[in-house]
């Protein structure tokens, strides 16, 4: 489980706290108390675009990104239950923000959107565009793979992994400052950025601890890699360099070989947080895509 940990620093993402006061905005968030699976801020007018942040992260963490893309779509930015001051839900934890988010769509009649997804937020996309293939149009992920698992802990079945584990029981134990120092040492390797490692380990520490520790065991259970042929939508792929370009390039090739439509590109010289690491390449690479689907 060592290694797992060790690991784990390259999938876990955080947010930024950079505001966007200059765009017009409404926010829908039911902090009553009752918890919910999630809570969406929207910001313009127009064909939906969805922000699917990572784990632990705010959707205001895509503000930046808003404002890069030459997009006039009305924007959702979803933030999740147990983190950034959003109460905590009953587990299963990914399955119930998948299932809330698709009947969000559903119920407020979303059509022809473009899915913009980092770390576990590119599962999500995954999951929303092989089950509601006739309303997604486009989806961008960001460091997300179908399957993590096998790249963390090779050999290692679903099956084996539960809840109340001798390694879960050990990271819900832990006290306050050996959690700093460990989320400190997730953050550092996040980012090449040294500006944001701060506010990259607030978040890890702001998180409810029961989510962050059982919410990880759901995505390291995940595995989607059997529905990616039910992905029509064209679909771009950015996964970074770090901490071996080709290794990385390979895993990415690999476990999206069943994902027909899509392009992969990779960004140099960044760890897990392209956003942050590569800001002018990724906002490129995204309109790009948005406006041609050719690159």
């Amino acid at each position: 489980m060592l290694k797992a940990l060790k690991l784990f620093i390259f999938f876990i993402v955080a947010i930024n706290t950079l505001s966007c006061s200059s765009l017009k905005r409404s926010v829908n968030q039911s902090k009553n108390l009752d918890p919910t699976p999630f809570t969406v801020e929207t910001i313009g007018k127009g064909k939906p675009i969805l922000y699917l942040p990572g784990f632990t992260v705010s959707g205001s963490i895509w503000k930046e990104t808003i404002e890069n893309l030459s997009l006039k779509r009305k924007s959702y930015l979803f933030s999740y239950a147990g983190f950034n001051g959003n109460k905590p839900i009953e587990m299963p934890w990914y399955d119930t923000i998948k299932k809330s988010i698709i009947q969000y769509i559903k119920t407020n009649n979303l059509n022809k959107i473009v899915i913009i997804g980092h770390s576990m937020g590119g599962n999500l996309a995954v999951d929303i565009a092989s089950e509601l293939p006739n309303r997604v149009s486009k989806i961008v992920i960001v460091e997300a793979l179908p399957c993590m698992r096998e790249v963390m802990m090779p050999n290692v079945s679903a099956e084996s992994l539960f809840y109340n584990s001798p390694y879960n029981k050990q990271m819900l134990e832990m006290d306050e400052e050996q959690f700093k120092n460990m989320a400190s040492m997730m953050a550092s390797n996040m980012t090449i950025n040294s500006a944001k490692i701060d506010v990259l380990t607030n978040w890890i520490l702001e998180a409810d601890r029961k989510t962050w520790v059982y919410g990880f065991t759901d995505l390291l259970k995940l595995d989607l890699r059997n529905v990616l042929s039910n992905i029509k939508c064209q679909t771009l792929i950015v996964g970074a360099s770090f901490p071996n370009l080709k290794i990385a390039k390979e895993n990415y090739e690999n476990q999206y070989s069943n994902l027909s439509n899509k392009t992969i590109r990779m960004v140099p010289n960044s760890k897990h947080f392209v956003m942050f690491d590569q800001p002018t390449w990724f906002y490129k690479s995204v309109n790009d895509f948005l406006f041609n689907g050719k690159k």
